[in-house]
């Protein structure tokens, strides 16, 4: 048997999170294993279990992720010193869970390449 989705369930209130903002398409809130002093994820309403389930008619939706990312990292503080936005797509990338996710990561210093 499958496991129900865990951002599915932070969604419909089945399972808990500290949700930072929440509207009609997406919800934003804090990672319970943060690897910055902010790690927000930012995820779709609608389940997609990755960009690879994308369509142009998403495009709107991939906008207002980004937008909102923005916005939240003024909001921490994070405009000035910088922040860095991830997507993983697929089990290579390091993606944990099948529900399309933003990270916003930032509070303190990232090395490139990452990983």
């Amino acid at each position: 048997m499958t496991q129900p989705c865990i951002f599915c369930q932070i969604i419909k209130r089945q399972s808990s999170a500290k949700i930072v903002y929440e509207d009609e398409r997406i919800v934003a809130f804090e990672d319970i294993k943060p690897v910055a002093p902010v790690h927000l994820l930012i995820i779709p309403k609608k389940h997609y279990r990755s960009l690879n389930e994308i369509s142009p008619e998403d495009e709107p939706l991939l906008g207002h992720l980004i937008s909102l990312a923005t916005r939240l990292a003024e909001e921490k503080g994070l405009k000035k010193t910088g922040y860095r936005l991830v997507i993983n797509t697929g089990p290579n990338s390091g993606q944990q869970i099948d529900h399309l996710h933003l990270h916003l990561l930032g509070g303190r210093p990232f090395s490139w390449p990452p990983g």
